[in-house]
């Protein structure tokens, strides 16, 4: 706040404090040549009068001390423009420790899994459900509540996983995030071979993952491998199974995360993907980050976990 803006709040505060009093003082005092409370000339049914008796003394300086009250008050806490107020209290000071208060709290919750393994977890219903209650508060916005995901965000409720499905991948991935990088090769395609070579290219990914085998015989398709051999299997590999140290997918089943179609696959290829999940081993602290890893692992591994039954 300016020194302008502070010093006109003060003087608007000031100005509405001295109204209340003088309103007070005016309004309690009589004057001479008043007349009595009893001379209204406000007279019903020839016997009800209305008096104007004045407000008892002992009301009035109720009124009195209720500004003096505010006074002190506006004095100890912020409430006269920039000035801290000699309280030294702020909102600030007030969450920090009302957040500490229910950190602890928490802590005590989650103090009887801190450092279990996440298949422990997932066997453990009361683990499970908080899992459960911090994705739905944490994670659901962009994977859902069902945790199957929509365009962009990956399906968690399967058993494909990009980035490894082990415990500790899973883990890994919600304490320090990922970031999956997918550049853009329509540059160096439509120098290798036009804009077809693009076409053919997102024809023969397509083709890896038909399961009509006669789909790799397309003509399309056989150019699309001599581009796919070039640029694409550094990270998918030759057989297009995909590498899970760099976030790569498997190109041959039929999980897409961004869609099938071949304008998506021309979108993905030309100008390329860059996908990010948060880092929230900081924000939810080790042991919330393991529960919730275990229940989005326990969504695909339901024996390993004991549900019995999928997220589906």
């Amino acid at each position: 706040m300016s020194a302008g803006w502070s010093w006109y709040v003060i003087a608007l505060v000031a100005f509405n404090i001295l109204g209340c009093v003088w309103l007070l003082w005016w309004t309690a005092r009589r004057r001479p040549g008043d007349p009595a409370p009893t001379e209204t000339s406000h007279v019903w049914d020839g016997d009800i009068t209305e008096y104007n008796k004045p407000l008892p003394r002992w009301w009035i300086n109720l009124f009195y001390l209720t500004i003096i009250f505010s006074i002190g008050y506006l004095l100890w806490y912020p409430g006269l423009g920039a000035f801290a107020g000699y309280g030294g209290w702020t909102s600030q000071a007030e969450h920090d420790l009302e957040k500490s208060r229910q950190d602890a709290r928490l802590e005590e919750t989650f103090a009887i899994y801190r450092g279990k393994p996440l298949p422990e977890l997932a066997r453990d219903p009361g683990a499970v459900a908080l899992g459960r209650g911090i994705f739905a508060n944490t994670c659901a916005t962009c994977h859902g509540s069902s945790a199957q995901g929509a365009i962009g965000y990956p399906n968690l409720a399967d058993d494909i996983w990009h980035w490894g499905g082990q415990p500790e991948d899973v883990l890994a991935t919600v304490m320090d995030g990922r970031e999956g990088v997918m550049p853009p090769w329509g540059v160096v395609l439509r120098g290798m071979g036009g804009e077809q070579a693009i076409d053919q290219t997102a024809r023969y990914v397509l083709a890896m993952a038909s399961p009509d085998p006669a789909a790799l015989r397309d003509f399309d398709a056989v150019r699309g491998k001599k581009y796919f051999d070039g640029v694409c299997v550094a990270c998918h590999g030759a057989d297009g199974k995909g590498n899970a140290s760099l976030g790569a997918p498997d190109l041959t089943d039929d999980y897409w995360m961004y869609g099938k179609s071949m304008a998506s696959l021309r979108e993905t290829i030309s100008n390329g993907r860059h996908g990010v999940m948060p880092a929230h081993g900081e924000w939810l602290g080790e042991t919330r980050s393991r529960l919730v890893a275990a229940y989005v692992w326990s969504l695909s591994n339901t024996q390993a976990a004991g549900t019995g039954d999928t997220a589906e």
